[in-house]
């Protein structure tokens, strides 16, 4: 079975399951693992290494030829997938790097250098000496969309694989019947694109796949409810950068007034959370900030160090929310909201829990916007 592997910060859940889509393949992403046979959810990114071999068996008796999976910085640290035993990478890709998981790398440069690290496993073993231009190396795939792709682009231009540099402003393939929204996914879809015809798919079969290409998994999906006069979305962007894509991608389709209901998870990088007040402040016309999953820590922490960012940015008072109850503050922002108008609930996607104190609740975004406004409103 080939495996091949997707990293960085942002994109790597979608990147995964459209690759997996061009190659028929089986996969392995944060949402849920297809192993041909049946579909269902770790609670990974990647999964220890113990799980993945089991993974892979069952795979194999399904008749998997192909494997695709996200690879977690975490993962590369720790070896998660046995790099060169367990799993020996036929071709990789790096979407993008930016501000997260500080809390374990500590710096940017260590998680640059973790990220590059990866694109280093893959070329381990390989005899020839640097060459972005030999088909017979394993092809790794850069996105020059994304924070840290230059820099990206010429430390593997060093390593022994065939490199293939892919960007919206020269596509390779035609996205003018592409389904799902925003610059970053017409990112994910090239550098899917870009892997699978090295992989050997031909590229009128590629071209005829991508408008089949559906939103899904809480990545930019729109959720009915007809008691709604606003569009309403739910997405996983759960960092600056994120959200920052993710509202100029809804921005392109709102016709009066963008809001945002979001916040940020406890027990980790406590560095992105100003950061992600800056982003909202920059591109939402209206913001509400709630709880994600606070974990162990207070939610009041947590919002106000979102709105100092918000704050920073020079966002009117008047038009910033903070109602830590997710459920309220989602029914909040569609009871405002009016006809023309976008709401973006972010943060959670295809999460189905709410942790808070320790203690994991039922929630998932999707239905909350479903059920919302079905009651009168809290006093």
């Amino acid at each position: 079975m080939r495996f091949y592997g997707i990293t960085g910060t942002n994109g790597k859940t979608t990147t995964a399951w459209i690759l997996a889509e061009f190659l028929k393949a089986a996969y392995i992403t944060t949402v849920e693992v297809n192993t041909l046979s049946r579909r269902f959810s770790t609670g990974y990114t990647t999964p220890p290494l113990d799980m993945l071999k089991r993974i892979y068996a069952e795979m194999e008796e399904a008749g998997a030829k192909d494997c695709v999976m996200e690879v977690s910085s975490h993962a590369i640290c720790q070896n998660r997938v046995g790099f060169g035993t367990v799993t020996k990478f036929s071709g990789g890709a790096f979407t993008n790097i930016s501000e997260d998981h500080l809390d374990y790398h500590k710096t940017m440069e260590a998680y640059f250098q973790v990220k590059l690290d990866f694109a280093r496993r893959i070329a381990e073993g390989v005899s020839a000496g640097p060459s972005s231009g030999r088909r017979d190396l394993p092809p790794y795939v850069v996105c020059m969309d994304g924070e840290g792709a230059g820099r990206m682009l010429e430390e593997v231009g060093k390593l022994p694989l065939n490199v293939l540099p892919v960007t919206v402003k020269h596509p390779k393939f035609d996205l003018a019947g592409l389904q799902l929204a925003g610059e970053y996914n017409k990112s994910n879809v090239l550098v899917a694109a870009a892997l699978a015809e090295a992989a050997g798919v031909p590229h009128g079969e590629i071209q005829r796949t991508i408008p089949t290409l559906k939103p899904r998994w809480g990545r930019l999906e729109k959720i009915s409810n007809p008691r709604c006069r606003a569009d309403v979305y739910v997405d996983f962007a759960h960092t600056p950068d994120g959200i920052e894509k993710v509202l100029a991608a809804a921005r392109a389709f709102t016709r009066r007034r963008l809001w945002i209901v979001f916040g940020a998870g406890g027990d980790r990088d406590p560095m992105k959370r100003p950061l992600m007040g800056e982003a909202a402040a920059r591109g939402a016309d209206r913001i509400v900030v709630t709880s994600d999953n606070p974990r162990s820590e207070a939610p009041e922490a947590i919002a106000a160090a979102i709105m100092d960012g918000i704050r920073r940015a020079g966002a009117p008072q008047e038009s910033v929310a903070a109602i830590l109850d997710r459920r309220k503050a989602i029914d909040y922002a569609m009871r405002s909201a009016g006809e023309g108008d976008v709401v973006l609930v972010c943060g959670k996607g295809h999460e189905t829990t709410q942790e808070i104190a320790g203690v994991k609740y039922p929630f998932d975004d999707r239905r909350e916007v479903s059920s919302a406004m079905s009651a009168a409103p809290s006093p």
